[in-house]
C-alpha cells in the first residue's frame, strides 16, 4: 500500500489559477494524494472568479492584495504568510506556476523549509530580464529553486538544459492552459452581457484586443490603439472587443484613443468562461499577453503579439503567432493583410498549436508518481523531439 502524499499548490493571480485549476482538480481526484490549495490572492476579484468557475475550495487564503500594492508589498506579505502554513502542513512538494511574484515567493518559501518544488510551465525565456518585467526574472529565479521542471514544450526543455538543469528533473508535459480551455469552451455558449449577445459572426468579424504590459504603458499603447482604430474605420465588417484592464494608466489611454468609436466595444475585464468563449468566436487576436499566445491558437485563431519579444517562440516558429511590436504602421499593415488575404490568414489559423493536447495535468501527476517511486515508467513527453 503506497503512503499518502501531500501536495501544496500555491498561486495568486487569475492566469495562474486558470492554468493550475485542471491540475488541482485532477490531484484532488487521486486517492493517493492530498492536495492543499493555498492562494496568496495577489489578485482578488479575478482570482475568485476562476476559483468559483472551477469549483475549487482553498485551504489557505493570504488575501494580500491592497490598492496600489508594489512588488515589495506582494513579496514580503506572501513570504511571511507562507512561512507558517508550510511549517504547519509540511507538504511533500510545493507546486507553483509560471512567472508571477507569487510563483517565485512560493518557491522561495518552500526552499527555506527544504521542501521540494515543482514548477509548472517551466523553462520559458525571453532573454531580456526587463521584458516582460518582472515575469522574466521570476521564472529564472524560480527555476534555480525547482526540483521538478514541468516544461510545456521541448523549446522550454532546451532552455533549461542550456542553463545546466539536470534532464532527469525535466518533464515535457504540454501546457495546462489547454486542459482548462478544453473544459471551458462550448459551441452553444450564450453570453450574459447584452452587448456581447449582439455579436454576430455570420455577418461580421470580431477582433479581440487585450493589453496590460508595464513596458507598453504610455506611447507604445497609444500607437497600438491608433492602429486598431484605423483598422476598424477601414473595415466596416469588423467589430473590436476590448476587455480593458483595470490599471488606470491603461484605461486613460484607451479612453483617449478608442472611446466613443463605432464598432469598438470597450468592456470590463471578463471572467474566464465568457472570455474563453469570446476567443472562440474571434477572427483575430491582438495582445501583449503571454497566455493568449497559447490559448487562441488552440482555437484556431491567429495572434498578433504587441511586443518586441516573446518568451513563447514556439508559436512564432509554428506560424500561429506573429510578433508585430508596438509601431502603429506595422500593426496596421499586418492586421490589414490578415483581413484581406485569406491564404495568409488560413496559414496562421490552421497551423498546429505547439502548446498542448489537453493532457498536461495527467502527465504532471505521472511525473510525480515517477519522482516518488510509485512508477518505474517515466511519463511520455508531449510533442516530438
Amino acid at each position: 500500500m503506497t503512503s499518502l502524499r501531500k501536495v501544496m499548490a500555491v498561486f495568486g493571480t487569475r492566469p495562474e489559477a486558470i492554468k493550475m485549476a485542471p491540475l488541482v482538480l485532477k490531484l484532488q481526484q487521486d486517492p493517493r494524494i492530498e492536495c492543499v490549495v493555498t492562494v496568496t490572492a495577489q489578485h482578488r476579484e479575478m482570482l475568485d472568479q476562476v476559483l468559483q468557475l472551477f469549483k475549487i475550495n482553498t485551504h489557505y487564503d493570504l488575501n494580500i492584495m491592497q490598492t496600489g500594492q508594489t512588488l515589495y508589498d506582494i513579496s514580503a506579505k506572501a513570504l511571511l504568510g507562507l512561512q507558517g502554513i508550510l511549517n504547519k502542513e509540511k507538504p511533500d512538494i510545493v507546486l507553483v506556476h509560471g512567472d508571477t511574484t507569487s510563483t517565485f515567493i512560493g518557491a522561495l518559501a518552500a526552499y527555506y523549509q527544504q521542501i521540494p518544488v515543482g514548477h509548472v510551465e517551466a523553462g520559458l525565456r525571453s532573454g531580456n530580464k526587463y521584458s516582460p518585467f518582472p515575469e522574466e526574472m521570476n521564472r529564472q529565479l524560480t527555476g534555480t529553486l525547482t526540483d521538478l521542471h514541468f516544461a510545456p514544450t521541448f523549446t522550454a526543455r532546451t532552455n533549461l538544459l542550456k542553463e545546466g538543469y539536470n534532464s532527469e528533473g525535466i518533464f515535457v508535459t504540454g501546457n495546462t492552459v489547454i486542459d482548462a480551455l478544453v473544459q471551458t469552451v462550448r459551441k452553444e455558449y450564450v453570453f450574459t452581457d447584452p452587448v456581447l449577445q449582439k455579436l454576430d459572426t455570420s455577418t461580421g468579424r470580431i477582433l479581440v484586443v487585450t493589453t496590460h504590459r508595464r513596458e507598453n504603458l504610455g506611447d507604445p499603447m497609444s500607437q497600438m490603439y491608433k492602429a486598431v482604430r484605423d483598422i476598424v474605420q477601414e473595415f466596416p465588417d469588423v467589430t473590436l472587443v476590448f476587455p480593458v484592464h483595470k490599471n488606470p494608466a491603461v484605461r486613460s489611454v484607451v479612453q483617449r484613443e478608442l472611446g466613443g468609436q463605432n464598432r469598438i466595444l470597450l468592456v470590463e475585464p471578463m471572467e474566464y468562461e465568457p472570455f474563453a468563449n469570446l476567443l472562440n468566436k474571434a477572427y483575430l487576436v491582438l495582445t501583449d499577453s503571454g497566455g493568449l499566445q497559447e490559448e487562441a491558437p488552440a482555437l484556431g485563431k491567429p495572434v498578433l503579439v504587441l511586443r518586441e519579444n516573446t518568451e513563447r517562440p514556439e508559436a512564432v516558429a509554428s506560424g500561429t503567432v506573429q510578433l508585430v511590436g508596438t509601431a502603429r504602421d506595422n500593426i496596421y499593415n499586418v492586421t490589414k493583410k490578415l483581413l484581406e488575404d485569406d491564404q495568409e490568414y488560413n496559414r496562421m489559423a490552421q497551423a498546429v498549436n505547439p502548446y498542448g493536447d489537453g493532457q498536461a495535468s495527467k502527465r504532471i501527476i505521472e511525473a510525480l508518481y515517477y519522482y516518488w517511486g510509485w512508477s518505474t515508467q517515466r511519463p511520455e513527453s508531449f510533442g516530438q523531439l
